[in-house]
């Protein structure tokens, strides 16, 4: 895995920049906002993340390990692959986008290219329980609903580890909203049992 670059500028275009290391040119994928820090012929320094598929290896970088920990992380929210991905970065600073998962500001999130309304809703549920990892503000570490906390409690006094609770909720949460219903509408003993399921599956 490819985790940091430090060597110079070559080349900028709108969406992949080449910095040569070591005599080698490497082809980075930015954002347009990290293209245009840039200047050709300068030393830059980029955090990244190496994609691999079958017919093709992606360095996607970054000024900043917060915003390359962002990218990642909105990458397990189901649907979203690293195209879409970076172009929340294009569209959202770290904080931002953790200021509105924390808000539940849908409309915020689905102006992205490629995101729509249903992916901006299931970033916001996928995400609310991990916004801390986001290293934001206080306030949001706290912005959980009552019904989540509750419902992973109970998960975790059944033997469920914390990250088991928060998969097994996601899901749950998913299957609801393919459905178009809120958590809040069912009541807690069905989340749990439902839960309790979805665990036994993963």
């Amino acid at each position: 895995m490819i985790s940091l670059i430090n060597g110079v500028v070559r080349s900028i275009g709108s969406d992949k920049v080449i910095v040569e290391v070591g005599g080698v040119g490497l082809a980075v994928s930015v954002t347009t906002q990290t293209g245009s820090q840039l200047n050709i012929g300068v030393p830059v320094q980029l955090f990244t993340t190496l994609i691999v598929r079958e017919d093709a290896l992606t360095l996607f970088g970054f000024l900043d390990e917060e915003s390359r920990s962002t990218f990642e992380l909105v990458q397990t929210v189901t649907g979203i692959g690293p195209k879409v991905a970076l172009a929340i970065m294009g569209s959202h600073s770290p904080q931002t986008l953790a200021a509105a998962i924390a808000q539940e500001d849908i409309s915020a999130i689905e102006k992205v290219p490629g995101i729509g309304r249903k992916g901006a809703q299931r970033l916001i549920l996928e995400l609310k329980g991990m916004i801390s990892d986001f290293g934001t503000a206080h306030k949001s570490a706290h912005h959980q609903p009552v019904w989540r906390e509750q419902l992973t409690s109970a998960l975790v006094s059944l033997g469920f580890t914390a990250k088991d609770s928060d998969a097994a909720i996601n899901s749950v949460v998913a299957e609801y909203a393919e459905n178009g219903v809120e958590p809040t509408e069912i009541e807690l003993s069905e989340l749990l049992k439902k839960a309790l399921q979805s665990g036994r599956r993963s």
